[in-house]
């Protein structure tokens, strides 16, 4: 039976605890599904997450099709989260359901984590992600980290 974990970085200060998190659990493979993987606090952008991941021997991969549009984003920062979880709904099985099977397809493979910012994943796009992934996978187990 597979596992999905979950995990927003905005709870941690450094790619250390970050990628210890990960190790703890025994995640393989994170997949980041922010739409653009910058981030203002050192080490979370795209290369340097990458950097600090592959010295740990976890996989990085970016999966931009599954990030959240930035108008969706504001709703949920805005306190519309509902809307926004409803626009991204729409979204993923509008544009970005190919990217939804591709990664269901290889969860039982590795142990694989999504990460996005948000510590709380019911605040984050990803909550939306494992809905569909679990109503695809109906033995799909999800564990969200902290």
């Amino acid at each position: 039976m597979p596992t999905l974990f979950t995990i927003g970085y905005e709870q941690h200060q450094s790619t250390d605890t970050l990628v210890a998190a990960l190790r703890d659990a025994g995640v393989k493979r994170l997949v980041d599904v922010r739409e653009l993987p910058l981030s203002r606090r050192r080490g979370f952008s795209k290369t340097g997450l990458a950097a600090a991941l592959e010295s740990a021997k976890i996989e990085y991969s970016h999966a931009r099709q599954l990030g959240n549009p930035k108008e969706y984003r504001d709703l949920y920062k805005s306190g519309l989260k509902e809307e926004g979880e409803r626009l991204y709904r729409a979204h993923l099985h509008n544009g970005s359901y190919s990217a939804l099977i591709e990664l269901a397809e290889t969860l039982v493979e590795t142990s694989t984590c999504l990460l996005c910012f948000e510590a709380a994943h019911e605040d984050c796009h990803r909550s939306v992600i494992v809905d569909a992934l679990v109503a695809r996978l109906a033995d799909l187990e999800v564990s969200h980290l902290t």
